[in-house]
């Protein structure tokens, strides 16, 4: 594993776009410093904190006179994002201060005032602009992504987001049809030429790659999230106008965050902390009942958000999948968490929580579901904790009496790890489910049962617990490293890459 990956696996996605944001202030500063760019450190300096500012109070009274749980990390990204996309002011530019002030307020405004069920619509800094701009008559430059010297940093720590959330879909279809939108409207100018002033003196990638992504305004689907960024794409070209007015790239994104509501779960859950279950060594099962019920696939993910005090690098947002089926009569939203020595503050918090705590939820999503076709054979693989996600679709499977061929192998490094071992033991009775549990550490066997496997699942095993793997759907589930490594046994077996399927799902850390 390289440097980058091994970066990429522990940080988690807000705190990359945190990192990311700082990186290009202090370039720019760097770069106006030596007269590179036109915006002196001093004037960085002042509007960076003045927005910050700005942000953090209205932030602080909404949050208080609305109830809801303050989150410092999107403070912090909606103040840098506009920092960056409206030009500086001088210290003494009295005049310059209001659009910087009124968009910042509005933009943390924004989430409170238009929000249904707990949750914003709108992209925060688009829409501070946007008003500004209506309002004010001023406008956002997006002097971050129209300077050169910058386009090597912006390129550079894009990707590294995009790479870290697996939303290439989403910018390649934002991507395509902005550019061909481009040409198509470009008025007998060069294709060419139209496609490199894009590129070079437009927000294309720093629109795609951090405005675009931002979770809780993109829809949960991979075929809704591609038509997301097609719509944001077509209303980003330049020359897309409705009569007199012209759409700018802050509009295409609301314009996006406006379709993406629409076909998107709606609100923000409180949930209250009902039971706390030792499922395995070191595993625990959280269950909460939700103030209203939550929809979702089995295998989904979900936005947990736990506010505490002295938070760690990794923040106070997770996103963990559900353990529950959406068939189970009681409504109850499962999530199982394995706790390790060396644990983050989030998880402190988390294991510190009282019966009747609450903690808040929102942005259900993910495309790691059953197929459709209930004639399709099922190959389940599972390290750890990533069994999560199998727990709710084989607990969905027995409740729905889904007889479907599916077979589970479940990883363990001792047999005292394996976690929700009575869902899985009562779907072979119940529907025929076939499971097979290894064990990989050395010393246990004293403890492994009949139904269980001494060593790793590899090419062998599969081959004869799964004779016809050739036929099945692969979903694989666990530590980024186990996941990448069956992927490349199922490739090396003839497995298809269309028949595989991993679980992912954004700030994975």
């Amino acid at each position: 594993m390289t440097f980058i990956d091994n970066f990429l696996n522990r940080v988690t996605m807000y705190r990359l776009v945190l990192y990311y944001l700082l990186v290009l202030l202090v370039a720019a500063a760097a770069f106006g410093s030596f007269g590179l760019l036109p915006y002196s450190p001093v004037d960085l300096a002042f509007s960076t904190l003045l927005i910050l500012m700005t942000c953090w109070i209205v932030n602080f009274a909404f949050a208080k006179g609305f109830g809801a749980m303050p989150n410092t990390e999107s403070v912090y990204i909606t103040g840098l994002i506009l920092t960056l996309i409206i030009n500086p002011v001088a210290p003494t530019n009295y005049a310059g201060f209001g659009f910087l002030i009124f968009a910042a307020a509005w933009a943390m405004a924004s989430k409170y005032i238009f929000a249904i069920g707990n949750k914003h619509i709108f992209n925060p800094a688009a829409f501070g602009v946007v008003l500004g701009t209506f309002v004010l008559n001023q406008s956002a430059t997006w002097w971050v992504a129209g300077n050169i010297p910058l386009l090597f940093f912006v390129l550079f720590g894009g990707l590294l987001i995009v790479r870290k959330i697996h939303r290439f879909d989403l910018v390649l279809s934002f991507s395509v049809v902005a550019l061909l939108t481009v040409i198509l409207t470009s008025n007998g100018s060069n294709p060419l030429i139209a496609i490199m002033q894009t590129f070079i003196h437009s927000p294309f990638f720093f629109l795609a790659f951090v405005m675009l992504t931002e979770p809780l305004t993109m829809p949960p689907s991979r075929s809704l999230r591609i038509l997301y960024g097609a719509i944001v794409g077509f209303f980003f070209a330049p020359n897309i106008h409705l009569g007199s007015f012209y759409f700018a790239p802050e509009t295409a994104l609301l314009v996006g965050n406006i379709f993406s509501y629409l076909a998107s779960p709606k609100g923000r859950f409180i949930l209250t902390l009902v039971a706390r279950n030792k499922l395995a060594n070191g595993i625990y099962e959280f269950v909460f009942r939700p103030d209203r019920p939550v929809i979702f696939r089995p295998g989904q993910y979900i936005e947990w958000t736990l506010g505490h005090r002295l938070a760690d690098n990794r923040g106070n947002r997770r996103y963990f999948t559900i353990a529950s089926s959406p068939t189970e009569t009681d409504g109850f939203i499962r999530l199982g968490v394995k706790f390790y020595e060396s644990q983050s503050s989030f998880k402190r918090a988390l294991g510190m929580m009282r019966m009747h705590d609450t903690i808040s939820a929102s942005h259900v999503a993910g495309d790691f579901v059953l197929p459709k076709n209930k004639t399709d054979k099922l190959a389940f693989i599972a390290g750890g904790i990533g069994v999560t996600p199998f727990r709710s679709m084989v607990q969905y499977l027995v409740d729905t009496k889904d007889t479907r061929s599916v077979t589970l192998l479940y990883s363990n490094k001792t047999a005292s790890e394996i976690a929700y071992k009575n869902v899985f033991d009562g779907a072979a009775r119940k529907i025929g489910m076939k499971t097979i549990y290894t064990i990989t550490g050395a010393g246990d066997e004293l403890n492994v049962g009949s139904d269980m496997h001494i060593g790793t699942i590899d090419s062998a095993l599969i081959a004869s617990e799964i004779p016809d793997y050739r036929e099945r759907i692969f979903y694989i589930s666990g530590p980024h490293g186990m996941v990448e490594a069956f992927k490349n046994i199922l490739r090396n077996m003839g497995v298809s890459r269309l028949h595989i399927k991993t679980d992912y799902f954004p700030g994975f850390a």
